[in-house]
């Protein structure tokens, strides 16, 4: 684009440009934050997988002593750019009396992992949970070997 310059209003005689100043021309500006914190670079962070799964393993299932990741009732976790978090999870079986604690619990938890602006939690019955979904540190715990 050509440079266009034009006078300021008044006697002043103020000139500005609309071209882009030359490297070097002008400071660099920095970011802050009030809380003293370094600021974002323009893209939010993907919450850390591992702290999401952690969480996940801190909710158990009330009628079996080991955590539902363990159990392998979570299908799916989608970690984005923005902090939400997606997650698909089963039941054991559709009457399960958990079904409506579980997944809140899951989401309160997910919830809670720094960088997580949002946690979503749905419930899916397609491929049915079985046994072989289960970790070896399940199995073990449950002498289901």
């Amino acid at each position: 684009m050509a440079a266009m310059e034009e006078t300021g209003n008044g006697a002043e005689g103020h000139a500005f440009s609309f071209d882009a100043p030359a490297a070097g021309d002008s400071p660099a500006v920095e970011g802050w934050t009030p809380d003293g914190e370094p600021a974002a670079d323009g893209a939010a962070a993907v919450p850390d997988e591992e702290a999401v799964i952690a969480a996940i393993a801190s909710v158990y299932d009330p009628e079996i002593p080991v955590n539902i990741y363990e159990l392998g009732l979570i299908y799916a976790i989608d970690l984005h750019r923005d902090g939400t978090v997606r997650i698909e999870m089963t039941l054991t079986a559709p009457n399960c009396p958990s079904a409506q604690e579980l997944p809140a619990q899951v989401q309160e938890a997910v919830r809670a992992v720094p960088g997580v602006t949002e946690a979503t939690v749905e419930i899916v019955w397609d491929p049915p949970w079985d046994m072989s979904r289960m970790s070896d540190d399940a199995r073990l715990s449950l002498n289901m070997f």
